[in-house]
């Protein structure tokens, strides 16, 4: 298979890069790691008549961590915000997330905000985004603006980069102390989408019992399906979660739909499963001391 034809601009700077979105607007598309635009273009569910990549910038390529935040810059690939310890220190849910992102080949090409710009609902990093309240960066040649998770992630493959912005920074915040994460999902091989997954954050109260609790879905809904817990779970022991009703609850929140690959009640019971399981490594990590 082979992409339509497109025009292909290379520039070296971000206001070069600015400048060209703004002039061709809803014609152009950004490359940047290519490993979920690609494939689109060879199957030609995506037709951009330019493609503006970023490989060439002199710049966009940071990762920022300070008392209240992670930043990761738009040419930051999977593998190494992966590889990045005092990140991964300062938000511990993303180097768990990232473990379940595809192969290495393509961590090692993908950027991890690329992933968030193409909204595939059963993708990893838009769900941490989700579950810990993160932000979007984006610019253009006449300023920048900030968009919060829930304004961002609209629909499947669909997430609010407007014509002629480009999104330059992902933004999460540091949990805060007391606080345990774990990301579970299952697929049906090694590396592919999940058929269902699921991010989960626990905070525990100076009693080691929960405070609060919540969870971010994937693969169940058009985007990453938020959902507190806390009602469910608050008071319990850490040690001695009764997590049926957070399970019940979450199975009536989420709206999973049948494909080739798995039946909505499969995916219903599968995250309700991962639910679980997710809750209790959260709460045990929680009570050692870490942060998610």
């Amino acid at each position: 298979m082979k992409p339509p034809a497109f025009a292909y601009h290379a520039p070296r700077t971000t206001d070069e890069a600015l400048a060209t979105l703004g002039e061709l607007g809803d014609d152009a598309k950004v490359l940047a790691g290519g490993q979920s635009l690609v494939p689109l273009l060879n199957m030609r569910l995506a037709a951009p008549a330019a493609l503006v990549d970023l490989a060439h910038l002199d710049g966009l390529d940071a990762i920022e961590v300070s008392d209240d935040r992670v930043r990761v810059e738009a040419r930051v690939t999977h593998e190494r915000l992966r590889r990045h310890p005092a990140a991964t220190d300062a938000v511990p849910l993303l180097r768990e997330a990232l473990d379940w992102v595809a192969h290495p080949v393509i961590r090692n090409r993908g950027t991890a905000l690329g992933s968030i710009v193409h909204a595939d609902p059963a993708a990893e990093l838009p769900a941490v985004l989700s579950l810990l309240g993160g932000q979007v960066e984006l610019a253009t040649s006449g300023g920048t603006r900030t968009a919060a998770a829930d304004d961002y992630l609209l629909g499947p493959l669909e997430s609010d980069t407007r014509p002629g912005e480009l999104a330059t920074a992902l933004v999460l915040p540091r949990p805060g102390v007391r606080t345990g994460a774990a990301f579970d999902e299952l697929s049906r091989r090694h590396g592919d989408y999940a058929l269902a997954g699921v991010a989960v954050t626990v905070t525990l109260d100076a009693d080691l019992a929960v405070a609060t609790a919540r969870a971010a879905f994937i693969g169940v809904g058009a985007t990453p399906v938020r959902v507190d817990l806390t009602d469910s779970l608050s008071g319990q022991a850490h040690d001695a979660l009764a997590p049926a009703d957070a399970v019940g609850l979450a199975r009536d929140v989420i709206e999973p739909t049948d494909d080739i690959h798995a039946t909505a009640d499969y995916r219903r019971h599968l995250a309700g499963v991962l639910l679980e399981r997710a809750l209790t490594t959260a709460a045990g990590r929680a009570a050692a001391g870490g942060t998610a």
